[in-house]
């Protein structure tokens, strides 16, 4: 039995600076969304990013411009000005647009500033272990029985900051060096709770934390074992202190350094801890076996799932549970963002 892992709780709460035109757009509004969607696309070359402004808000304060931008961008080459007294010149054939990369062919983008998300059936898997540590027992059957959507990465750095630009979020600090594709860390439940409600603002969907159920389900990747890619630890598939390289012990890799799982989610394992809906219990006695949160009045422990670069291969496993205080912010904690489908 692996030994719980042991945590300093620091509450550090940021002071969340008030935006330059707070007296023009009311703070945390629908108005200030909407503007901080248009900002993210203003000065986009690609009409889809007009057209999902245009989804959220149809009749929106800059609908008018979003589709002169949109015209503008798919309208036919001009025609070349000749004199009549010389013949047309021949044109040439249009050349070829040059082809862009798609990593994400199957993943969606409900919004320019949104997370990708993978879209799952839901299904019935075996949750917890009863051979790893007591709080992931008793094993038990859970049916996920709608399709759900969950975050293809961790919330990063830069996803973070786009809510925190609009107001919507705090504004937390990342040590020095942190790259804009680093996962999101420092940051509570409560918080967590802020970004996705800011999600649901700028893209009319509604964005959640996942259950701690659907959270296994999508970590395990239709696997039975206890790591996603077999019955032992193997390097090189996460990212922890005994995983491999590239690995440091000052931070995170950026998200999708490692192999994604056979779901196509990655850093389930290792990366930051990550938040979820569920009210923290100290075993899975009388869980519910539908796949909702697990959830209380007054709840002030909340599970955090998947283990942190800084844990060793036993916390790898897809079982892995803990809990933290909601309110309280920590180095190693960060979070990734589902939504339903139906």
């Amino acid at each position: 039995m692996r030994h719980m892992l042991t945590m300093v709780c620091v509450l550090a709460l940021s002071a969340v600076s008030r935006p330059a035109d707070a007296d023009v757009v009311p703070k945390a509004s629908p108005e200030q969304f909407e503007l901080a969607f248009w900002n993210s696309v203003k000065d986009s070359t690609h009409a889809a990013d007009y057209e999902a402004y245009l989804k959220a808000y149809p009749k929106g304060r800059f609908a008018a411009l979003a589709q002169a931008r949109i015209a503008r961008l798919r309208a036919p080459p001009g025609r070349p000005q000749t004199s009549p007294q010389s013949p047309a010149p021949v044109p040439a054939p249009p050349a070829a647009a040059p082809a862009t990369p798609n990593t994400d062919t199957a993943a969606i983008k409900d919004c320019p500033a949104c997370p990708a998300l993978v879209s799952l059936p839901g299904g019935t898997f075996t949750m917890g272990s009863n051979t790893s540590d007591p709080s992931e027992r008793p094993a038990h059957p859970v049916t996920i029985g709608a399709p759900f959507a969950i975050g293809k990465y961790e919330v990063t750095v830069q996803q973070w900051n786009a809510c925190a630009n609009a107001g919507a979020c705090p504004k937390i600090p990342q040590p020095a060096g942190t790259g804009a594709n680093a996962p999101m860390r420092d940051v509570s439940w409560e918080d967590a709770q802020q970004y996705v409600k800011w999600l649901g603002s700028v893209s009319a969907r509604p964005y959640r934390l996942p259950t701690e159920a659907e959270w296994e389900f999508a970590a395990r990747g239709g696997t039975a074992t206890p790591f996603w890619w077999g019955e032992q630890m193997a390097a090189g598939k996460a990212n922890c202190k005994e995983c491999g390289p590239p690995w440091s012990d000052t931070r995170p890799a950026d998200t999708g350094s490692f192999a994604a799982n056979p779901y196509g989610l990655y850093d389930t394992s290792g990366g930051v801890w990550e938040w979820v809906a569920d009210c923290w219990h100290a075993s899975y006695k009388n869980a519910p076996g539908d796949g909702r949160a697990w959830d209380q009045p007054d709840c002030a422990l909340r599970v955090i799932r998947g283990g942190s670069w800084r844990e060793g291969a036993a916390y790898m496993v897809a079982s892995t549970r803990f809990r933290y205080d909601a309110g309280v912010r920590h180095a190693q904690n960060g979070f990734r963002v589902a939504r339903s489908l139906k």
